[in-house]
């Protein structure tokens, strides 16, 4: 599958923006593993796709680095008050759902990989971690880009995607990690 096509297919799922970088072009901060130990979302812990079960900052790297590119993915919503957690959930649950589906329809094209979400893995409520089962869906099980300590700033830049939307615009990444 050539990147024009993966291109095609996430505008077609109704993405914004999406670029394909080489992974080595990724920054990595693990000054951003502390915002998940907050535990503002409530998954510290009890998720199986978030800190400290899907791994550390150093882990988290290596497994995106041992891919070649990125399909980067960018939704836009509009947000009237950014305080607003209900809508803010929603456009994350909606640019997950999209990407999820891009993720199905690239591996069913012989593109495997994984994604990298907006924010933790939402398959299951509540995780199977709470009851101490193990994972339901691990072939489907994603991430956050905190988790994975992505500079979500610099990707944007590097792909020449705007990080800052403007007044009542709020601007969602993900990725689609492969070779």
């Amino acid at each position: 599958m050539t990147e024009e096509q993966m291109l095609t297919l996430a505008y077609a799922e109704g993405f914004a923006a999406a670029a394909v970088l080489d992974t080595s072009e990724i920054v990595f901060d693990p000054a951003f593993r502390p915002y998940c130990e907050e535990n503002l979302c409530g998954q510290y812990g009890v998720n199986y796709a978030c800190p400290p079960d899907c791994g550390s900052p150093e882990q988290m790297k290596q497994k995106v680095l041992a891919h070649k590119k990125a399909l980067v993915l960018q939704t836009i919503w509009q947000v009237a008050d950014f305080s607003d957690t209900p809508a803010i959930k929603q456009g994350k649950a909606s640019h997950n759902a999209a990407a999820l589906r891009l993720m199905k329809s690239l591996r069913q094209q012989g593109c495997d990989g994984f994604l990298v979400g907006a924010s933790g893995c939402a398959l299951c409520s509540p995780c199977a971690k709470k009851s101490g089962e193990s994972c339901r869906f691990p072939e489907l099980q994603y991430s956050c880009m905190s988790a994975y300590c992505v500079f979500v700033k610099k990707l944007a830049d590097a792909c020449g995607m705007e990080y800052d939307c403007g007044d009542g615009l709020i601007a969602f990444f993900g990725m689609y990690v492969f070779d």
